[in-house]
């Protein structure tokens, strides 16, 4: 009886198990994907550019011309349509283009792409694409890249003065450049002019002063706010440099003399790390003005 019993358990608690395991939830698989999604964000000056799109692989295959043919409409990388994102008014390849998003599409050549911004988003390929929704075409010409890039990749690159960038789309050994463009001054300057009325004036004094100076605005302005900041942080040695790279750039040799030998003298007196880049630069100034 008690080998019996005991088979009897033993069969109990196989047929239990059995049942468990059926009962159980499937276990999750996860595949790689063949195009895997990737998002590009940059701010430039104050516009912030976002990138979403699908990147796929040579895997040994022939790209333009072959995978993706020549003269037709190409969805600018894998899947959905890439798509473009402006937080402000741009201008794309010297196009006008409202802040929005925007899918991106191309005709490749082996002498010129022709890039577009459609205003319907969201579609899979280029399939539904219609000419009649597009926004901008601007033709770019192509350079040739020194290495084969394996995976389709979409970059952000080139910032200049805070104001531009280039887009960049790059596969095998092609390499296709869209210069972005904003318009930085006018959105900030007619901001700060309201600005300097106002209980934010104080606090907005010297990156005013540095974008007027930065941007070849009014410079008499920029000292004037530069003073402000100066007055409001008397220590700031770094901010009498910049003064005095102010009133170099507006013609004033002496006044910019006479700030750069006071934030030498005060950073001569500085250990911190900040001290000795600061004596560099204050003589660089001092050597350009004598």
């Amino acid at each position: 009886m008690n080998k019996l019993h005991s088979l009897a358990v033993l069969a109990g608690a196989v047929f239990a198990a059995s049942l468990s395991a059926q009962n159980a939830p499937a276990p999750k698989i996860e595949f790689p994907a063949p195009s895997p999604s990737a998002t590009v964000k940059e701010r430039v000056g104050i516009t912030d550019i976002e990138v979403n799109y699908s990147r796929p692989s040579m895997r040994g295959r022939e790209i333009f011309g072959g995978l993706v043919p020549y003269g037709e409409v190409w969805r600018t990388g894998a899947n959905t349509a890439t798509k473009v994102t402006f937080s402000t008014d741009v201008k794309f390849g010297g196009a006008a283009v409202p802040a929005g998003s925007y899918a991106l599409y191309s005709i490749p050549t082996p002498d010129q792409w022709t890039v577009i911004l459609s205003k319907v988003t969201g579609e899979w390929g280029a399939y539904q694409y219609d000419p009649k929704d597009d926004l901008v075409r601007v033709t770019v010409k192509p350079e040739a890249y020194p290495r084969h890039i394996e995976t389709f990749t979409i970059g952000l690159a080139n910032l200049d003065h805070e104001s531009s960038a280039t887009l960049f789309l790059l596969w095998d050994n092609v390499l296709v450049p869209v210069k972005i463009e904003t318009d930085l001054v006018g959105m900030l300057q007619p901001k700060i002019e309201a600005a300097m009325g106002t209980d934010l004036a104080k606090k907005i004094a010297f990156p005013a002063a540095m974008f007027y100076y930065e941007n070849n605005l009014d410079l008499k302005k920029a000292a004037g706010w530069m003073d402000a900041a100066i007055a409001a942080n008397p220590n700031a040695y770094y901010m009498i440099y910049r003064k005095g790279l102010i009133l170099a750039k507006a013609g004033d040799k002496a006044g910019a003399l006479a700030a750069a030998n006071q934030s030498l003298a005060m950073a001569e007196k500085d250990n911190s790390p900040a001290g000795p880049e600061y004596v560099r630069l204050n003589r660089a100034l001092i050597s350009t003005l004598q």
